[in-house]
């Protein structure tokens, strides 16, 4: 069979006539027209005015010199908040190791806290170094816009329904929930595989720790009083200094603390943390835990005792921001004049700290007195978390 035939057969084609008056017309021979050709003549009349369309536009753009934008969306991801697994990686040292410190608007305000931070290191000896490692957690929008413009490692740590960002005085209710957040968010960090050197911003750092930490333990901590044997449990542990390795053991260790805050109302997590301490847990767990000596690790509760060997000094013991920031100033004077000495009378003068003077343990005895009723209705960090 003619397929030709068979298909002239049935449809049949327009043809143009030119008619004596000079008008062009179409005209369709008077074979019965497939109903499928309606559609394939909608779609080709339509992809016409779409190319018509885009020469317009195209002829338009191109007389305004206009260059059309092009969305890019990497840069759309840069600049979204970069998420904590991808902070830490970042100022991980190879050992996968990383410095967290935690900030709020309270301690971000320009002259406050967070600069006196920043200036021990720069100051410190082998310290500046040690920033291209430092992780800012940042626990409100002001302190994250702040920590912007002093630092490249930042991640926010929002909490739904709490506000971190004004001054959280000693055992009140927002205190708690801020040091309780802290406890949670280091249990995370350990899950993901990165030890940590936390420190409070009020720690100023003069020498590098590192070659001070046992080599052995899992859990090393600052005390406010040291009893003079790195392993004896009875030592006084401050939470705002130490250094923790990321195991199995260490993390079930930081979520039975943590889960430990519902024993213990209206505790913070240094008190419980001289509970748990002994507790059988611990024990079966393997934890080895170790003190760390206020020789090297001082604080305003124990200042170190010989500035030729300090490493970090805390402003512990101290109520209240204009009583820190008077000590902690003095505190920086102090070493800028120590080590502006011959190396002869640095090691022969004696030389020690001015503080504390506004800051002391008795500052913080009377702490309840502070504590508003209305404001400890509930546990501490469980409302919240």
């Amino acid at each position: 069979m003619n397929l030709s035939h068979r298909v002239g057969s049935r449809f049949q084609t327009a043809r143009i006539d030119g008619s004596s008056s000079g008008k062009t017309s179409f005209a369709v021979n008077s074979g019965k027209m497939s109903p499928g050709s309606i559609p394939v003549r909608r779609a080709a009349v339509f992809l016409v005015a779409i190319s018509i369309s885009c020469f317009l536009l195209y002829r338009a753009a191109d007389s305004l010199s206009f260059s059309p934008r092009i969305f890019n969306f990497s840069a759309y991801l840069d600049n979204e908040e970069p998420t904590l697994e991808n902070v830490l990686r970042k100022a991980a040292t190879r050992e996968r190791t990383v410095i967290l410190t935690t900030l709020n608007a309270a301690w971000a305000a320009p002259g406050s806290v967070i600069d006196l931070f920043f200036e021990s290191f720069r100051i410190g000896e082998g310290t500046s170094k040690l920033l291209d490692h430092l992780v800012i957690v940042a626990l409100d929008a002001k302190a994250y816009s702040r920590c912007l413009e002093l630092h490249k490692h930042c991640f926010s740590l929002v909490t739904e329904g709490v506000d971190f960002s004004r001054e959280a005085y000693f055992m009140t209710r927002s205190y708690l929930k801020m040091m309780w957040r802290r406890i949670d968010l280091l249990r995370s960090v350990l899950e993901m595989g990165y030890n940590f050197v936390f420190t409070d911003a009020d720690v100023m750092w003069f020498r590098n720790p590192f070659p001070r930490f046992y080599r052995y333990a899992d859990f090393q901590i600052a005390c406010d009083h040291y009893l003079g044997r790195s392993y004896d449990l009875h030592n006084r542990p401050n939470g705002g200094f130490n250094f923790v390795r990321s195991n199995n053991r260490t993390i079930l260790f930081y979520k039975y603390w943590y889960a430990s805050r519902l024993r213990f109302p209206r505790y913070h997590d240094q008190d419980v943390l001289n509970v748990v301490k002994t507790e059988p847990f611990v024990f079966r767990i393997g934890l080895k835990m170790r003190f760390l000596n206020t020789v090297y690790f001082g604080g305003l509760c124990e200042p170190s005792r010989d500035m030729n060997l300090v490493r970090t000094m805390h402003a512990n013991c101290c109520y209240g921001m204009e009583s820190k920031l008077h000590d902690l100033r003095i505190m920086l004077q102090d070493w800028k004049d120590f080590m502006s000495l011959p190396l002869h009378l640095k090691q022969s003068s004696g030389f020690s700290w001015k503080v504390p003077q506004n800051c002391s343990l008795d500052s913080l005895r009377g702490y309840d007195d502070f504590l508003d009723d209305d404001d400890e209705s509930d546990p501490p960090g469980e409302s919240q978390d």
